[in-house]
């Protein structure tokens, strides 16, 4: 068990070994597939993806602002986060945020995670 994870950490870290892109630096943050932090279908994301509401972490998808979808940062794009704590890794594109925001990207997490932030962010397609 122990030889899985410590592969499986070791994939995820060197995600960007694999990429030619040059990392985009974004702010990070979280949020739950619930009507106040999205639209009217929590469980329906903007590519039109539909989210298991028991396990929404278990994705690995992410929310960008719109400023970063001209950049290539699109739907169904993967991408190697870095600088994020335990967020880093390899994540999926499959929704969009409000149009208020700007450089920033928004992990889907399970409600029993709460807060985070992360500055600096390093997000490079793969």
């Amino acid at each position: 068990m122990n030889k899985y994870i410590i592969l499986i950490s070791l994939a995820l870290a060197s995600c960007t070994l694999t990429s030619n892109s040059e990392p985009t630096t974004v702010v990070a943050t979280i949020y739950h597939a619930v009507k106040g932090q999205t639209d009217s279908t929590p469980f329906i994301t903007a590519s039109n993806s539909r989210i298991n509401p028991r396990n929404p972490a278990g994705h690995r998808w992410i929310a960008v602002s719109r400023d970063l979808e001209p950049l290539g940062f699109t739907f169904g794009t993967k991408v190697c986060i870095q600088n994020a704590g335990k967020m880093n890794g390899v994540w999926t594109v499959q929704d969009r945020m409000n149009r208020r925001f700007k450089h920033r990207i928004d992990f889907l997490v399970n409600k029993s995670m709460r807060g985070g932030k992360w500055n600096n962010v390093k997000m490079t397609k793969l």
